[in-house]
């Protein structure tokens, strides 16, 4: 977990409003002091980071228009310093190695509150 217990933003990509949910749910347990946003596509995900900075964010690969790893790519190359976990039921090779390319993991759903420990244990370990 976060070892800063300031509050952080996440910004959460995915074009399923139940996995959004989830996540909010989930993390928002732990942290009820975070700002938790949304976005339904890459598109918007890029727009919303460049107006209002996360410190993380969650992100699906398949999505309508630009897929969630490249999204994370575009986004990750302007702001490097987002800590980034991609969430996927779509786990292949290809996923997991493309995920370390960008200097992120892959995390495995449904989303669950053992997935969101992971990516919280990647938020903390990234600092």
């Amino acid at each position: 977990m976060p070892a800063d217990c300031s509050i952080k933003k996440l910004l959460i990509v995915d074009d399923s409003k139940v996995s959004r949910m989830l996540i909010r749910t989930h993390i928002l347990a732990q942290y009820p002091e975070w700002i938790t946003y949304e976005a339904v596509c890459g598109e918007e995900a890029i727009a919303l980071v460049d107006e209002d900075l996360p410190d993380y964010c969650t992100m699906d690969i398949n999505m309508p228009g630009i897929s969630g790893t490249d999204t994370a790519e575009r986004i990750l190359s302007k702001y490097p310093l987002i800590k980034l976990v991609i969430f996927s039921a779509n786990i292949q090779e290809t996923h997991q190695n493309r995920a370390r390319e960008l200097g992120t993991i892959l995390i495995a759903k449904p989303v669950t509150e053992k997935s969101i420990a992971l990516a919280l244990d990647y938020f903390a370990d990234s600092k």
